[in-house]
């Protein structure tokens, strides 16, 4: 991969350009993010953040310092609304594992929130999950709601590192009613995809930038799109020596590739 042929940039968010969610402070990328637009290619913000909105992370993210525009941030909470708008074509009813940013989200859709037999569940990350909203998911699922995971990594960079994130509440959903599903955001290939598509740009003169070998490089290379891992977020040496997934490139920070470029 020559860093300077790609025409499309992906990014990470947490744990690359930034850290933090509820006051997120700048980790690197500005310059980088200049140059990439100065120079006529794209850069979007592929992101798993399920607690804001798609305004509150552009807002964030601007307040950084960063040159993106609004319609360059693709949020997992986002794309789950859009999805169920697209599969089935109409407003649909939810049971919500979730925090505001995602019900903002489906809410802004069209979809309606319920408590008697949703047509969908729909987990995110859930800083407020307990018992009770954990069974009464499983209930409905055990039923005829279907199972909508907004994305599913394992766990997300916090200001105190590596934290547990909604992949785990999804696999005990999926354990307790025996269903699958329906994963939105990285590593599900569904999310590199709506940014291709939204680009009009082929998976090879693109590249993703993130610092999660499940989540960031793992759903790239389901689609073809090349890889660079960096070390200011979850992974580190050991991590990367076990893991079988193996990134093109490796650098400590996104700052470290304006060289490159």
């Amino acid at each position: 991969m020559k860093l300077s042929k790609m025409r499309l940039f992906l990014f990470d968010m947490d744990g690359v350009l930034s850290i933090g969610k509820e006051t997120p402070r700048y980790l690197a990328g500005k310059e980088f993010v200049a140059r990439i637009k100065s120079s006529g290619r794209k850069a979007f913000v592929l992101t798993n953040d399920s607690t804001h909105t798609r305004k509150n992370v552009y807002q964030n993210l601007v307040h950084l310092g960063f040159d993106f525009e609004f319609d360059d941030i693709l949020t997992s909470s986002y794309l789950t609304a859009l999805y169920l708008t697209q599969r089935y074509r109409r407003q649909v009813s939810f049971f919500l594992i979730g925090e505001n940013g995602l019900l903002d989200e489906l809410q802004a859709a069209g979809h309606e929130s319920t408590e008697s037999n949703p047509e969908v569940v729909v987990v995110g990350f859930d800083r407020g999950l307990n018992y009770n909203k954990l069974n009464l998911a499983l209930r409905f699922l055990r039923n005829t709601s279907v199972l909508i995971g907004s994305y599913g990594g394992a766990v997300f960079m916090s200001d105190h590192g590596p934290a547990l994130s909604a992949g785990p509440i999804i696999k005990a959903l999926e354990y307790g009613s025996h269903k699958k599903a329906i994963m939105i955001g990285k590593p599900s290939p569904r999310m590199f995809n709506f940014a291709l598509r939204r680009a009009n740009e082929k998976a090879k003169n693109a590249v993703m930038v993130g610092d999660q070998i499940e989540t960031d490089l793992l759903g790239a290379k389901k689609v073809g799109i090349h890889t660079i891992l960096v070390l200011s977020g979850v992974e580190n040496e050991a991590s990367i020596t076990h893991s079988p997934i193996k990134p093109e490139f490796i650098v400590e920070n996104v700052d470290q590739l304006a060289r490159y470029l």
